[in-house]
């Protein structure tokens, strides 16, 4: 028989014998139980996504992990933060991305660019309870928009050893720093690339001031025929140039905070128990950094509870060993370190900030023409 009959056949066969093959019956009144196997979408479905809140801040800011994992728990969210660069540059990015906020709240603002972040309208006002016990003198915006978080104080320091192996009388006033003996001594940051640089040349502007016989300007001309070095920002200066316990550099002056003598103790593990390094606190320039909530946040209440928390004797206890700033709060206690070695400078200067924002960049301008060209 041909091969091809056979599987027509064949076929046919199979045909017939699943066509008249009768069903197996199902039971239908209670089916057989089955172990419950979920799928993967019902496990994705399960998992708990914690809300974030995120800070977008400079790249200076720090606080301990259990002061953040204690907010954490408390609020059940997850802080996030996002270092932007110095305060000048974060705040520009906060601002060419209002549109679309990248984070939920500010922090970094300080007295020279409270005017401007303010102008450019990103922050919500927000009114927190903390205002009440705060001195008003810190409170620089009446709208709330930017609320004060803590000071910082830019000044002089110089190096006790050199000083004293050169048989020189510590300097007490910013005069003293044309004269002969300090020729060559001192080292400044770029107010057009610093935040402390920008701070010293609002501090000669609020001393010697910007009419009269003798300005600010004079001061500086001064400053650069006594051979001022002047770098591009503060680890330079302090750490390359100057000759003080953490610098390798031939500088006993220069600009930085009350607060480094402490910071020298601090990070030596030990090694110092008093600074090798002192303040010339004349005129001391006073920054005040603030925290704002950027509008289009979905966060609102959460960036309140965490300005709040900001504002506690907790969170403000943690930061002057954090960022080597004093707190805002008045019931804040200082650590020894502090009261010890960086006492709150009492020759203090300040410029209104609508003042620096009007004449910034004019200053920095003018002051660029005398000491750099």
């Amino acid at each position: 028989m041909p091969r091809r009959v056979v599987l027509i056949l064949v076929a046919l066969i199979c045909f017939t014998a699943c066509s008249t093959t009768p069903a197996t019956p199902t039971p239908s009144a209670v089916p057989s139980p089955q172990p419950s196997v979920p799928s993967p979408q019902a496990e994705v479905a399960t998992v708990s996504v914690p809300v974030e809140l995120r800070i977008m801040t400079h790249d200076s800011f720090a606080v301990s992990k259990d002061i953040i994992a204690e907010f954490e728990q408390q609020a059940k969210v997850k802080v996030v933060v996002l270092p932007s660069g110095d305060a000048g540059a974060a705040l520009n990015k906060a601002i060419l991305s209002k549109d679309a906020p990248l984070a939920d709240l500010f922090y970094g603002v300080d007295n020279t660019f409270l005017s401007r972040a303010i102008a450019a309208g990103i922050f919500e006002p927000y009114a927190a309870p903390a205002l009440a016990v705060i001195p008003m003198q810190l409170q620089l915006d009446p709208s709330h928009q930017l609320l004060p978080v803590d000071v910082g104080y830019v000044t002089i320091n110089y190096d006790k050893g050199y000083l004293q192996q050169h048989q020189l009388t510590p300097p007490t006033d910013l005069r003293d720093l044309t004269k002969p003996e300090w020729k060559g001594k001192l080292v400044v940051e770029n107010p057009a690339t610093s935040s402390p640089g920008l701070a010293f040349m609002l501090a000669t502007i609020a001393k010697f001031g910007v009419d009269g016989t003798y300005t600010w300007l004079d001061y500086w001309r001064e400053l650069r025929a006594n051979d001022v070095l002047v770098v591009e920002g503060w680890s330079d200066a302090y750490y390359t140039q100057f000759s003080g316990s953490s610098g390798q550099g031939p500088r006993p002056l220069v600009v930085s905070y009350a607060t480094s003598p402490a910071a020298e103790v601090y990070f030596s593990d030990g090694k110092l128990s008093e600074p090798p390094t002192a303040n010339l606190l004349d005129s001391s320039f006073e920054q005040i950094e603030h925290v704002g909530i950027l509008k289009g946040t979905k966060q609102r209440e959460l960036a309140q509870q965490f300005i709040d928390f900001m504002l506690s004797k907790r969170f403000q206890e943690d930061m002057p060993l954090q960022m080597f700033v004093y707190p805002v709060l008045p019931a804040a206690a200082l650590p020894t370190l502090f009261t010890t070695f960086a006492p709150i400078p009492t020759q203090v200067t300040t410029v209104p900030p609508v003042t620096i924002d009007q004449n910034r960049e004019s200053w920095i301008t003018a002051w660029t023409k005398v000491v750099l060209r």
